[in-house]
């Protein structure tokens, strides 16, 4: 009997060494991932779908295996609005292996469009932007880390503006200004609508969009109005681009 129990304690003495031993070399092992993101990042755009691209390298110096490793990146407007949230898995990295990946960011300028985000294509502000990163040690360890962090938003039309119509008989001009501040280029056509003051419309006109990001627009377009154009009182403005539709913005005409 006492060698049996004698027999378990020895057995449990060896559990704990075994498990205390994996737990320091686990843990050693989780400072021995090297995370390298040297590589310059770069843009892609395609369906109206614009791609942050960020290539990294991971190199397992550790004891064990890394498993079901996840980098997600949710971007946020300030008032909480989802912009973007973007994911990319490694299954398996050996120990002592490298592995060369890249991790994306799409945010679909579209989506921009949407109620809740239209201010940002009209005004600069800080997205919110949440990292982590999520793995498996041997299989069996869950280590996650987390970050928080910023990022300056440029308007694609800031400071857009009307300027004083200009009548010439049936012709009307008004001057349309805004600054890119973007970092994507606005391609596409400009829409802008006439409406007296019983709300019918008594023009239409259009001209083409190319601004490049930091640049400025400046440009009067031409409408042939229907009526007497003393009676204008609102003008609606609508941009028709590669990436993204939007409109009518309002616009006052006194």
């Amino acid at each position: 009997m006492k060698q049996a129990i004698r027999a378990i304690g020895i057995a449990i003495y060896v559990l704990w060494l075994v498990v205390i031993v994996f737990t320091v070399t686990a843990v050693y092992s989780a400072f021995q991932l090297q995370v390298d993101f040297s590589e310059n990042p770069r843009t892609s755009t395609s369906g109206g779908t614009m791609t942050l691209l960020f290539p990294f390298s991971l190199k397992n110096k550790g004891f064990y295996d890394i498993s079901d490793l996840n980098i997600t990146t949710v971007v946020q407007e300030s008032n909480g609005a989802l912009i973007s949230n973007s994911s990319t898995v490694i299954p398996l990295i050996s120990s002592g292996n490298k592995v060369n990946a890249t991790h994306s960011i799409s945010i679909t300028i579209e989506n921009m469009a949407s109620s809740s985000l239209s201010r940002l294509l009209f005004y600069d502000t800080e997205l919110n932007i949440d990292h982590s990163l999520a793995l498996k040690y041997a299989g069996v360890i869950p280590l996650e880390i987390s970050r928080n962090s910023t990022m300056q938003w440029g308007a694609p039309f800031y400071n857009l503006t009307l300027g004083k119509l200009s009548i010439h008989g049936s012709n009307v001009m008004i001057p349309i200004n805004f600054e890119n501040h973007s970092f994507f280029a606005i391609n596409g056509t400009l829409t802008l609508e006439l409406f007296n003051d019983s709300n019918q419309r008594v023009g239409i006109g259009t001209t083409a969009l190319n601004v490049q990001p930091s640049y400025s627009y400046s440009n009067s377009v031409q409408v042939l109005v229907s009526g007497a154009p003393r009676r204008i009182r609102e003008a609606h403005l609508s941009f028709d681009t590669s990436l993204f539709s939007y409109g009518p913005v309002v616009f006052p005409i006194d």
